[in-house]
């Protein structure tokens, strides 16, 4: 028996080369292999000129880097995490599962610590690794319980690792999805495109005989609002973008911001700011790891966090579609308010005011955000299957499990199909444009141009002022906002030098 548990705890002095070589072997075959898959597609990227998506590919390779710091993180403090000792009653308290020998350490009072201690070191003792062997020694002799064994450890590690795979795979699928309905749109643009009328004369026509008025404008008061956000909830569910509401706003950010270039490729610019944002939505940021700690937290046997959490996304959803189709209505509604007939296309103005606290951006945090939790709650649900098995008192009963389940469903399909499409089009009705109106040379033409500019004025005023700072820092974050957030009003004068 002696010489049978010194060959499971054989240290790495011990064990045959071919088995050291063989395992090293493969674990760096694996890593090789997917990391020269992100390199040949990443130059693909490069080599199509698609910048926005090489560097989503660039952000992925960041959080595989951070995740293997985290790795190496746990590796290396594991030791020490084991050398931690806390007190036995102190294991007791926001346990995710309550076993039968918790239970009947807690009915009896009086040995209740040596109950515990025994109980916590005995399983310890049966999961560990030889190196943890040490650890628990120190922590037996002060009557203690280390504060998290080597085998918890483990699994958080790979609970992280799955997280963050999770995510980067649901955050793909949701963009090509959600891109291949927007692609269906090109028919429509190319088809405005071949329209040459609209050279004669231009009719008067009744606002309320334009499709796109009679579908969204529900009239005036208090009433009419109310259904306005009742016919905007139930339209991202069939839908969500129609012929006419693409037409129509397209045509109003182009009178608003290139009113010289009504050629100007809408769809084309559309895709470029959606492959902008992927790189943002593919990241994991620091609050998206606070909500991660937080669960963990609150994942406490009896509270069905984990089933109650699932609702979270699902109700930011729906918010999300029911506000990106109520500014369509807005849109409509300013136009009817304003105007009985117009001449000619109808013709909306963009705003921030249509947007929450003026500001579209927050539509993207959200959509963020939402990817993230839907992501975490189908990578936990898979964690727990492939390490404690189905019957895992943390995965709870088969009614809490069925619906979260077909709540991510949900709420993936609802996300591909109908909010991401809406967020492309509807956040484009701001009242400001982004860079991605400009070709990728001409974004650096002018990049380029107003830092110069900006370093000549800095080198001037620098001969004059010692205290002046480095123009060369200052001059691409000024130059880059002062670019993108153009006013409208200068943005038409530019109209004919757009692509």
């Amino acid at each position: 028996m002696a010489e049978h548990g010194e060959e499971e705890a054989a240290t790495l002095e011990f064990t045959p080369t071919w088995i050291v070589a063989l395992v090293c072997s493969i674990i760096v075959l694996i890593s090789l292999l997917a990391e020269r898959c992100l390199h040949y597609l990443g130059k693909t990227f490069k080599r199509k000129n698609q910048k926005p998506l090489y560097e989503a590919i660039l952000k992925v390779k960041e959080e595989l880097m951070l995740l293997g710091f985290i790795s190496l993180l746990l590796t290396v403090c594991q030791g020490k995490i084991q050398n931690i000792c806390i007190r036995p009653s102190w294991t007791l308290h926001m346990l995710p599962c309550q076993g039968e020998d918790e239970v009947r350490a807690g009915e009896a009072a009086p040995t209740k610590e040596h109950l515990v201690t025994s109980q916590i070191i005995g399983r310890i003792g049966r999961r560990l690794l030889s190196g943890g062997a040490a650890e628990v020694d120190v922590c037996r002799s002060k009557g203690k319980a280390p504060l998290m064994s080597l085998e918890a450890i483990h699994q958080l590690h790979i609970f992280i690792f799955v997280l963050a795979i999770t995510h980067v795979v649901f955050s793909v699928l949701t963009m090509l999805l959600g891109g291949a309905k927007i692609h269906q749109w090109k028919l429509w643009e190319d088809a405005i495109q071949k329209d040459t009328a609209g050279n004669g004369p231009k009719k008067v026509n009744n606002v309320h005989n334009f499709e796109f008025i009679r579908e969204h404008f529900k009239g005036i008061g208090k009433d009419s609002r109310i259904l306005s956000w009742l016919h905007s909830f139930f339209k991202q569910f069939y839908g969500s973008v129609s012929k006419t509401d693409y037409t129509t706003m397209r045509l109003g950010f182009i009178m608003t911001h290139c009113r010289g270039n009504l050629k100007f490729d809408f769809h084309k610019y559309m895709l470029r700011v959606l492959e902008s944002d992927f790189k943002k939505v593919v990241g994991i940021s620091w609050y998206l790891w606070v909500f991660v700690v937080i669960f963990l937290l609150l994942n406490v046997n009896g509270w069905h966090t984990y089933f109650w959490i699932a609702f979270i996304p699902l109700i930011l959803l729906l918010a999300v579609g029911t506000k990106l189709e109520h500014v369509i209505a807005q849109l409509a509604q300013d136009v009817a308010e304003k105007h009985s007939a117009v001449e000619g296309d109808l013709i909306v103005k963009p705003s921030d005011d249509h947007f929450w606290f003026g500001r579209p951006r927050i539509v993207l945090f959200l959509i963020h955000f939402i990817l993230f939790q839907n992501a975490f709650e189908i990578a936990f649900f898979f964690w727990i299957l492939t390490t404690y098995g189905f019957n895992s008192c943390i995965m709870g009963q088969v009614g809490f499990i069925v619906p979260r389940l077909v709540i991510g469903l949900i709420i993936q399909l609802l996300c591909s199909y109908s909010t991401l499409p809406l967020y492309a089009i509807v956040t484009q009705m701001g009242s400001f444009y982004k860079k991605e109106i400009f070709n990728e040379h001409v974004q650096q033409g002018v990049l380029g141009w107003a830092q110069k500019a900006k370093m000549k004025k800095g080198f001037k005023k620098s001969n004059g002022a010692a205290q002046s700072t480095s123009p060369v820092d200052s001059a691409g974050p000024s130059a880059k906002v002062e670019m993108i957030k153009r006013p409208a009003r200068e943005g038409n004068d530019a109209g004919e030098s757009i692509e």
